[in-house]
């Protein structure tokens, strides 16, 4: 590949589209033999771009390390289950379970709180597309009043797992084992950030259930669900005692029930 002739603008556009790593490295090979310094400046900085995206693919592939074990034993539909929406005061608790292909190309997949609202949603389009099956549940309000808030989110969680399209032949877990499936399952602590069937779980989880509470403050705006997501902030616990609880709210959740005299 000769680039000498081109001028820096169109060799910057190549370094911007070079999409695979076999072309990149072909153009930083390209870039090096150009005794133009800013040419040389394009390789080093494109050398340093695939040096990220292949620590970025390690990283990733670490994530999948006991869904690559689990398949050895036979396991071939592994599952990540996570539920968001533990400690609000208002709205669902959410589940989502995932099972994603064997090859998987979602750079940044991460526990779902370590990523921006930008990233999330990416990633949650991404995981959706490549998945081969993915099923969110929820657990209302009422239910979470009449369950509590730990069975309510293992229920949740079941109901994700059930409704699967394709039935898992293992199920990762993050921090519980979920009563009444039929797979075998691993409880995994922190395993939203170290699993990444888990991970990508949380953030689809993490995407729907943000998505209900924007609907929920176009409903009740003075109580800032589109900001704080349900969550007991200092704003939400303002608006609680200036407006008392929503039908949104949960009865059950101490915050809420002092201001509610109990009721459900």
């Amino acid at each position: 590949m000769d680039v000498s002739q081109a001028p820096l603008s169109e060799l910057r556009r190549r370094c911007a589209a070079a999409g695979s790593d076999r072309s990149a490295r072909r153009l930083v090979v390209a870039l090096r033999g150009d005794g133009r310094h800013g040419a040389r400046a394009l390789a080093e900085a494109l050398e340093r771009r695939l040096q990220r995206r292949r620590s970025e693919g390690l990283r990733v592939a670490r994530l999948f390390a006991r869904r690559r074990r689990l398949r050895a034993q036979g396991a071939r539909f592994v599952a990540g289950v996570d539920e968001v929406g533990v400690g609000p005061l208002a709205g669902p608790v959410v589940a989502a379970a995932v099972v994603l292909p064997d090859r998987v190309d979602l750079p940044g997949l991460n526990d779902s709180k370590r990523l921006t609202h930008a990233a999330r949603e990416r990633l949650a389009a991404r995981i959706r597309e490549q998945a081969v099956a993915v099923a969110v549940a929820e657990v209302s309000r009422a239910e979470i009043d009449r369950l509590d808030i730990r069975r309510a989110s293992l229920e949740a969680m079941r109901r994700a797992v059930e409704a699967l399209a394709v039935p898992p032949d293992h199920v990762l877990v993050d921090a519980h084992t979920i009563p009444g499936i039929a797979a075998p399952q691993t409880g995994l602590i922190h395993g939203d950030a170290s699993d990444g069937s888990i991970a990508a779980a949380s953030i689809v989880a993490k995407v729907h259930r943000d998505r209900l509470m924007q609907r929920l403050h176009a409903r009740y705006p003075e109580y800032g669900f589109g900001r704080h997501m349900g969550y007991p902030t200092r704003q939400h616990l303002d608006a609680l005692r200036r407006f008392g609880p929503s039908p949104a709210h949960r009865r059950s959740f101490a915050p809420v029930a002092q201001l509610d005299g109990g009721r459900r």
